[in-house]
């Protein structure tokens, strides 16, 4: 019997860790600011790729000291530091002992390459966490390959780097993929071009029954 995906991409953090969006969140209570303006200050508008520091960060075009320096800036203008790097802290310690790593759903990856399916991650990241994260995941045991933003040139939600994905998978029909994603921008970002979107929440047991159920496995 036919399967109706052959292809199943993953975003990797917020879908395999917990979201950054959520740290962040509670970030801005310390600062004083309401959530959506940091996220403003620290992210720009995450859906749409433009100009923002954060922006050329994930496309490569900035180095993470650099982008921190403008975002400080962008931060003094509302009377308030924000240092990225006090951000990134405030998302570490979501992760715990465990590294944050989703470790079921990893293991059910784990099933699905077994059973066949070409798998991929698209993420937008930075060139100077690509050892860390990378080092979180059995990347090269379980994907067949990684679309990464900063080393690519390309971000979520540009229509570009979802057609760099489905290339590298070999696949002429987006409706028989499948893209998982925390930031549901970039799944209907995703979806506007045929592919089917899974908007997920953190819950590692809910991503999988949601997506055994999209699968039918």
């Amino acid at each position: 019997m036919a399967r109706t995906f052959d292809v199943v991409l993953f975003d990797f953090g917020g879908v395999f860790t917990p979201s950054p969006f959520a740290a962040v969140c509670r970030y801005s209570v310390k600062l004083g600011l309401a959530p959506q303006q940091l996220n403003d200050i620290v992210f720009g508008s995450y859906h749409m790729d433009g100009d923002h520091p954060w922006h050329q960060l994930e496309r490569g075009e900035l180095s993470l000291e650099d982008a921190r320096q403008q975002i400080l800036v962008a931060g003094k203008a509302l009377d308030v530091e924000v240092d990225i790097y006090q951000v990134f802290a405030a998302m570490a310690e979501d992760m715990g002992e465990d590294n944050g790593i989703y470790q079921l759903l990893v293991d059910y990856v784990a099933e699905l390459s077994a059973a066949g399916y070409t798998l991929g991650i698209i993420t937008n990241n930075l060139k100077e966490f690509a050892d860390g994260w990378r080092a979180m995941l059995p990347v090269e045991e379980l994907f067949d390959f990684v679309v990464d933003s900063s080393e690519v040139g390309m971000r979520k939600p540009d229509p570009a780097i979802y057609h760099r994905a489905l290339s590298l998978a070999g696949l002429e029909q987006p409706d028989k993929a499948v893209f998982i994603d925390d930031y549901k921008g970039n799944v209907e970002a995703a979806a506007a071009l045929g592919i089917r979107g899974l908007h997920v929440d953190g819950d590692q047991h809910k991503t999988i029954r949601d997506l055994r159920q999209v699968l039918g496995n």
